[in-house]
């Protein structure tokens, strides 16, 4: 059976992620206290038991979820590891799938995203901004509106999730305005989105800067499997390439309808397997790329069902 991977990002975390996992696998557990160790500090008692509201900050978010995701895959790659033909992640989870890919060690993947995760925070404080979901389909291209919206401050597309629903980003006033443009362009829906910064545009450029140093300092290894890209919606191979890639991520558009497009082209006949909390990006796939089949893999019970799927 070949399999894609795919590791969700910031907005799938929640209280009790991973804690029945790391009880039932001594290898996930042993996952989330080498994560412990290498920041300093108790994320695994933060997924486990929460406050959500801590857990929820960036600089928690990324590590919990990069946490949970190699917790995932600790427990299956001895089964799932040869079936594997390519993997992906959204925002945060690209770095979660580059560790599964083995370009990261888990310590290097934990400390670079409670970087990053660091990063957008004071981002988002020095440079105040806001993001919007749009959902619905328009009768004017987003890029059209976002243009005409820059009138009055910096804003862009942010994620293309799914037909029918994206993310717009930048400076408040802006995003307000294209909000406004979007309902008068078809959108069903605009909804401001609770977040510390203005991910995924310009506002994220000092972020991205001192970023990119991060990156260079983790030495990236060659990925074990391609890992596809959310700037070019393309499979990557090369670390130097990679590398570059998670640099421009910060600032760039979320590619993900696109990506998951490409994916479902070159293994159309794969399982596409979400490996962190929730069914956010399945959820997505289906939308996407209504054919391809698909499994959560986030639980103690979706583990031992996937590992009997794949062994059958």
């Amino acid at each position: 059976m070949d399999l894609v991977l795919l590791f969700p990002g910031q907005g799938s975390q929640r209280p009790g992620m991973g804690r029945d996992l790391a009880e039932a696998h001594p290898a996930a557990r042993q996952v989330f206290e080498q994560v412990d160790a290498a920041l300093g500090v108790a994320l695994s008692t933060l997924c486990f038991d929460g406050p959500a509201d801590e857990l929820t900050l960036t600089h928690n978010a990324q590590p919990a979820l990069l946490a949970h995701g190699a917790a995932v895959w600790a427990v299956t790659a001895p089964t799932l590891g040869p079936c594997v033909r390519a993997a992906a992640g959204h925002s945060l989870g690209e770095f979660t799938a580059y560790h599964a890919a083995a370009s990261l060690t888990l310590e290097q993947g934990a400390r670079l995203v409670r970087r990053r995760g660091e990063l957008m925070l004071r981002a988002g404080a020095d440079r105040p901004g806001t993001m919007a979901a749009i959902l619905g389909d328009l009768t004017r291209p987003i890029e059209e509106i976002c243009a005409e919206a820059s009138a009055v401050g910096v804003v862009v597309p942010a994620n293309d999730n799914s037909p029918g629903q994206l993310v717009i980003s930048g400076e408040v006033p802006a995003v307000e305005r294209a909000m406004e443009l979007a309902k008068a362009a078809g959108a069903r829906r605009t909804v401001p989105l609770t977040v510390s910064g203005a991910f995924h545009s310009p506002l994220m450029a000092a972020a991205a800067a001192e970023l990119h140093t991060a990156l260079a300092a983790a030495q990236l290894a060659p990925p074990a499997f391609p890992v596809y890209s959310n700037v070019t919606a393309q499979p990557v191979t090369d670390a130097a390439v990679a590398l570059d890639l998670l640099y421009r991520q910060l600032t760039a558009p979320v590619r993900w309808t696109e990506e998951v497009r490409q994916l479902a082209a070159a293994h159309p006949d794969a399982l596409f397997v979400e490996m962190g909390p929730g069914n956010v990006l399945t959820g997505l796939v289906k939308r996407i790329a209504p054919t391809v089949a698909t499994a959560t893999c986030g639980t103690a019970a979706e583990v031992d069902a996937l590992l009997a799927r794949v062994a059958r």
